[in-house]
């Protein structure tokens, strides 16, 4: 079955990437008006995608995010437009969502992950996504979800840009601009209004501490004058003087607000009261003689301590003392450390090392210039058997040093062996068996023909 043709296209721009959509708005013109009349309006922008079904459809197009909401161009739920040769055969279809009844279409539209026959007769087909766009809406349906079939992380509708408006009466109630110019007014309005709200709130009184709700209750707190407070103690009376006593006077009756208390006349309240010196008890005397005999044992004590401290020196210091061996300093062996792994010191450690392979070769070849090399006759030769017998019983010696002035000598070859070795010697190469299995196979079919009385056509002479 062909696919129909289609007119109108629209870019879903969300924040997991862009889906491109293409409409069959001739054959649901319902469902298209709608669908491009909402997005000229901006009334899918910051839209979530609040239903996916793994392996069946991702769902988004109400503004609440609940899944119960929505709106038509309309005014009310329009019907649906089931096309015989529209059907969910695949993914990456986009149809109308409905509550789950007939002709309840509103703003809401799905999106199908894989083929879903289940669907066809119950929603409206409309559009389909096309190019690489389809694995955005993959990635959708394989995010982390909850119990509830929504996403952990909701992905959002940016905005949807149309690319081909195939209907050009459409008129929206409100552009998209101005849509966002009225919330950024709302959200201004919205400013100013707390901004108000802090200024007609009074100054709060740092000084004093607030235990209860800030905003309840009086802002202006009740400020109160500190009582002057006296110490009838540390004033100085003058005895010549005698006063009566004076009582307290107060001007006013205090308000319950800001009471004023006037301060009374403090030289005849001194010379009226007139505090006694504290006398010395018994026992206070009784404790200062005590604590005398204490400190006079913490004395003797103290000077008994610094004669057993001196006796104590002075022993140690008539001992011979013993010498010790003054060795490197930390310093001196951290530097000796430091100089022993510097390139300069492994350069000198391998001239070192090179130096004496050197002079060890140096040595091995005076020593061989000066042992004599002997020319030993193949007749003076001893007998096979007694070499091996002598071979066998100076196995276990390593002190031999005659075999420096020995000399090699080979048998006397007559060709015969060097022959004997090469022809026992075989070469198997797997290469020559593939051909020489070729070469038996073609002699073997040559072989075949001339068995059958094949003879090939003499050129005779021509009539």
């Amino acid at each position: 079955m062909t696919t129909l043709p289609t007119s109108g296209r629209v870019v879903i721009q969300t924040t997991v990437g862009d889906i491109e959509v293409e409409l069959w708005s001739k054959e649901t013109p319902l469902a298209c008006r709608n669908f491009l009349t909402l997005a000229l309006e901006g009334y899918y922008d910051g839209v979530i995608f609040h239903r996916v079904v793994p392996n069946f459809l991702v769902q988004t197009g109400d503004r609440t995010g609940t899944g119960t909401g929505g709106e038509s161009l309309y005014g009310e739920p329009f019907d649906d437009e089931i096309h015989p040769r529209l059907r969910f055969t695949h993914r990456g279809l986009v149809g109308m969502a409905n509550n789950g009844e007939q002709n309840t279409n509103t703003s809401q539209f799905f999106i199908t992950l894989d083929r879903a026959d289940e669907l066809h007769g119950k929603h409206t087909l409309f559009g389909r996504v096309i190019g690489d766009t389809i694995y955005n809406v993959i990635k959708i349906g394989e995010l982390e979800l909850d119990e509830n079939e929504r996403p952990v992380y909701a992905p959002k509708i940016r905005q949807i840009k149309i690319v081909d408006n195939p209907f050009h009466d459409i008129v929206p109630r409100i552009t998209a601009a101005e849509k966002r110019a009225q919330q950024l007014a709302r959200e201004q309005m919205q400013r100013e209004r707390e901004e108000a709200s802090k200024r007609k709130k009074g100054k709060k009184d740092s000084k004093l501490l607030s235990f209860g709700d800030d905003g309840e209750g009086d802002n202006d707190a009740l400020q109160f004058k500190k009582k002057p407070i006296f110490r009838t103690d540390l004033v100085v009376s003058e005895p010549s003087k005698q006063t009566p006593d004076v009582p307290l006077v107060r001007t006013s009756k205090p308000k319950a607000k800001d009471p004023e208390i006037v301060r009374p006349d403090m030289d005849a309240v001194q010379e009226k009261e007139e505090i006694p010196k504290p006398k010395k008890s018994k026992s206070s005397e009784v404790k200062t003689e005590s604590d005398k005999r204490k400190e006079e044992f913490d004395r003797v004590e103290e000077e008994i301590r610094k004669l057993t401290r001196r006796r104590d020196s002075d022993s140690e210091d008539d001992k011979p003392a013993k010498k010790t061996k003054k060795g490197p300093s930390i310093i001196e062996q951290q530097n000796a450390k430091y100089q022993r792994g510097t390139a300069a010191a492994r350069r000198a450690a391998k001239k070192k090392d090179d130096s004496s392979s050197l002079s060890a070769l140096e040595r091995f070849r005076s020593k061989l210039q000066r042992v004599q090399i002997e020319d030993v006759d193949d007749a003076d030769a001893p007998p096979e058997g007694e070499d091996e017998a002598k071979g066998e019983e100076a196995m276990d010696v390593d002190d031999d040093v005659g075999w420096i002035s020995h000399r090699l000598h080979f048998a006397k070859d007559d060709a015969q062996e060097t022959s004997r070795a090469e022809h026992d010697y075989e070469v198997i190469d797997p290469r020559m068996r593939g051909a020489k299995a070729k070469e038996e196979e073609m002699e073997r079919k040559r072989s075949k023909k001339d068995g059958h009385g094949y003879k090939p056509r003499s050129q005779g002479p021509r009539r």
